[in-house]
């Protein structure tokens, strides 16, 4: 069995580090232009070349998007963008409009292109055709089921093939929606979508202005194109052997925290998967409840065993938020993100994908240069944390908490 990429979301570069450090073999970002994710924070120029610089040094691959469906007066901007990252040495840029194919082979030909997902490529004629334009890699369609992803990897082997595993769902086709522009002037095909779909929505007939049809689930309303959330963890084993290369995780404008637990459960699981079959199911149960303490809506795993009836969550579209995250432990010390009180059960997550729980026993924090003893660290503060037993604490530890259920499905 083939070991594939794990391949993370990096919408910042603290969210860049998360993923090299919890163990992506590649990450994908984008610059301030002509990405799809123009909610995320984004890289400068002088940003991407240092996120592009740690991640080499580990030995971590960096693409980066340039998918977003340009107009004739783009093209300027599109050239000078290609010309200024390709100095950059990225290892791939992604790519969705035939006329940002042809200028990222004129301008940049020795940086590997990598089709997205907008392109919507659903059959192996699509991947031959884009192969022959020199796309070496094609991100398909999230509508294909395993069976078919096998029958366009057993027709055109010589393509890599990247699929979603993990992350938001989009109701409209490959994420061609015009529904957030309609509703709030801001166009999802340049990377500004307002995720109109998670609005609340009754249905009104012509001749009855004002009179909401019953259609809803509770009294709130239904959320009829509110999307779950993919999670093809259950399945990697099918995707592993129909020949996908790289599994891609969703989340740009997800949190650090999210990117450090999807990343590091994918790991772990390809790792064990790959190494030891057995050993990958008896985890797979620990592994899913993992995937559970970080926000999300109710997951599915798709189109990929040909289903499409499960996708939609009509209830809400708040997210699932169970556990809070307190800090992570970098340098001997635990950078603080939400406040840590001393009596607190708290979990450490460890970038193994292992988790402990403890109690918290003494805090002491850092203040005008000295080190004195809390009841509480407050965010951005470093502390040092004494717990109620000995635990793993490791470099990139993540310190968590549970907190009272939020959201849909608890």
């Amino acid at each position: 069995m083939g070991k594939p990429e794990v391949l993370a979301p990096a919408g910042s570069l603290e969210k860049l580090k998360f993923a090299v450090d919890f163990g992506a073999d590649a990450v994908y970002l984008g610059g301030k232009l002509f990405n799809l994710r123009a909610k995320a924070a984004n890289f400068t120029l002088e940003e991407m070349a240092e996120a592009i610089d740690y991640a080499h040094k580990r030995g971590v691959k960096v693409y980066v998007t340039l998918n977003a469906f340009v107009r004739n007066g783009d093209f300027p901007a599109v050239e000078e963008f290609v010309k200024e990252v390709r100095q950059l040495k990225p290892d791939a840029f992604i790519v969705s409009d035939p006329g940002v194919i042809t200028t990222v082979k004129e301008l940049a030909p020795e940086v590997e292109l990598h089709l997205s997902t907008q392109a919507n490529v659903t059959n192996y004629r699509a991947v031959n055709f884009y192969r022959s334009a020199g796309v070496s890699r094609v991100v398909l369609a999230r509508e294909l089921s395993i069976e078919e992803i096998r029958e366009i990897k057993e027709r055109v082997p010589d393509v890599e093939l990247e699929v979603f595993v993990h992350g938001a769902m989009c109701m409209a086709y490959s994420g061609r929606c015009l529904l957030s522009n309609y509703l709030s002037y801001r166009e999802s095909n340049k990377g500004a979508c307002s995720q109109s779909c998670r609005w609340k929505f009754y249905l009104v007939e012509e001749t009855r202005p004002g009179e909401f049809m019953p259609i809803e689930e509770d009294q709130h309303g239904t959320y009829i194109l509110n999307s779950k959330d993919l999670c093809a963890l259950p399945l990697l084993e099918e995707l592993i052997e129909a020949g996908v290369d790289s599994l891609k995780i969703e989340g740009r404008v997800k949190s650090a925290y999210y990117v450090a637990v999807t990343t590091s459960v994918y790991r772990r699981a390809v790792d064990l998967l790959t190494e030891n079959r057995e050993a990958f199911y008896r985890e797979l149960p620990k592994l899913m409840a993992e995937l559970e303490k970080v926000s999300h809506r109710p997951y599915t795993t798709g189109f990929l065993k040909g289903e499409n009836g499960s996708l939609q969550h009509y209830e809400t579209s708040s997210y699932i938020r169970n556990y809070k995250f307190l800090g992570i432990y970098r340098d001997g010390v635990w950078q603080v993100r939400n406040p840590i009180r001393v009596g607190q059960e708290v979990e450490l997550f460890l970038p193994t994908a292992e988790s402990f729980k403890a109690k918290v026993t003494a805090i002491e924090v850092e203040k005008k240069g000295r080190i004195i003893r809390a009841e509480e660290a407050h965010p951005n503060q470093r502390a040092k944390i004494r717990f109620d037993k000995e635990v793993p604490v490791t470099e990139r530890t993540i310190l968590r908490r549970e907190e009272a259920p939020v959201g849909a499905g608890v």
